[in-house]
């Protein structure tokens, strides 16, 4: 039951089990996807005005009911514009903007897709003059006054995640003694698991304190590396990530790519993000990675809620707010409520 009435705030009052239900159709928590660089046409960091309902509508169409726009490396004086309109499209709703993912334009040994003449070192000052819309941000733990940064940022409410990096074990204990909670994309642009020098993707999966985003398009990783990393991660520390990009308009901020072999990629075949869905992600890991339906929902809807401290949404439970996605025995989108009123 949901108080959708006239002045209702849309969260749930009463969870019972529905006589004479559908079987074939489960109830969860709407999705969160806390990297969205764009989606089909859409390019994040430079939507404005009616791009804004187009995204939540694509969003909304996947599941997906809160999202953090990401925005990535960019000189430092070409944030502001994008992130002053991500803060206005907040302001004026629809699929819910939990604030921005920042990933970079910290970052380090392994930079992927995002321009090398653009990284930068860590300005303290810079980072301590962002906006509140910024809520998530991916640096690497290797630079200069990363442990600075991370417990200034942590200080302040901000989710830390380390990402595109090839640093020392010495330095990812340090990041996460300083506060960071997170690895971006694991496997991804980072160093990886090594039997006799180990980085930074295996640092994370053996730290039960740190959350871990998997792209699950089962290209970024391969069905059996992703299967490793749920039987090794605990169930609430696993978080399914679409890192989509605007794959039709070939953009993601400054970088250009195009759909090859199932994924946008640079000229030189570099990844560049995806063109994943989070309902194809569950149902990736649930048909080929031998996760259970409730572990892959747990990893699209409670777990990133949690790394994210929205304390509001992520389960089914009596004042949780009423986002919901109705799944068929496909595992495809059957209906979609935020707030208590279906919109799919």
């Amino acid at each position: 039951m949901v108080d959708d009435a006239p002045g209702g705030d849309g969260t749930i009052v009463a969870v019972c089990d529905a006589a004479g239900g559908t079987p074939d159709v489960a109830l969860v928590p709407g999705f969160i996807d806390v990297q969205v660089n764009g989606i089909d046409d859409v390019d994040v960091s430079r939507a404005a005005g009616d791009d804004w309902d187009r995204l939540a509508e694509l969003l909304l169409d996947q599941g997906v009911t809160s999202w953090c726009p990401t925005v990535i490396t960019a000189a430092l004086d070409r944030y502001e514009r994008p992130l002053a309109r991500i803060a206005e499209a907040q302001r004026v709703g629809g699929s819910s903007i939990i604030g921005v993912h920042l990933e970079g334009p910290f970052l380090g040994g392994a930079p992927g897709a995002h321009p090398r003449d653009l990284l930068a070192t860590i300005d303290l000052a810079w980072l301590s003059d962002l906006p509140p819309i910024v809520r998530l941000v991916t640096l690497a733990p290797e630079l200069a006054h990363a442990t600075e940064a991370i417990r200034a940022l942590v200080a302040r409410g901000i989710v830390v995640s380390l990402g595109h990096s090839t640093p020392s074990l010495d330095q990812v204990s340090a990041a996460v003694g300083a506060g960071a909670t997170m690895a971006t994309h694991l496997f991804n642009g980072m160093s990886g698991v090594h039997h006799r020098e180990p980085g930074l993707a295996a640092a994370a999966l053996a730290d039960d304190c740190l959350f871990v985003g998997l792209i699950a398009d089962l290209i970024h990783v391969h069905p059996l590396a992703l299967e490793l990393a749920f039987r090794i991660k605990p169930h609430d520390r696993t978080v399914l990530v679409t890192d989509s990009v605007a794959w039709r308009a070939g953009t993601a901020g400054a970088v250009g790519m195009q759909v090859r072999d199932g994924a946008p990629r640079l000229a030189d075949g570099t990844l560049a993000g995806s063109a994943l869905t989070m309902d194809a992600a569950i149902r990736n890991v649930v048909g080929h990675c031998g996760v259970s339906l409730d572990h892959a929902v747990r990893s699209a809807s409670t777990n990133p809620a949690s790394l994210m401290g929205c304390t509001d949404r992520g389960s089914i439970a009596v004042g949780q707010r009423a986002d919901l996605v109705a799944l068929d025995d496909g595992l495809r989108i059957a209906g979609v409520w935020l707030a208590g009123v279906r919109l799919r």
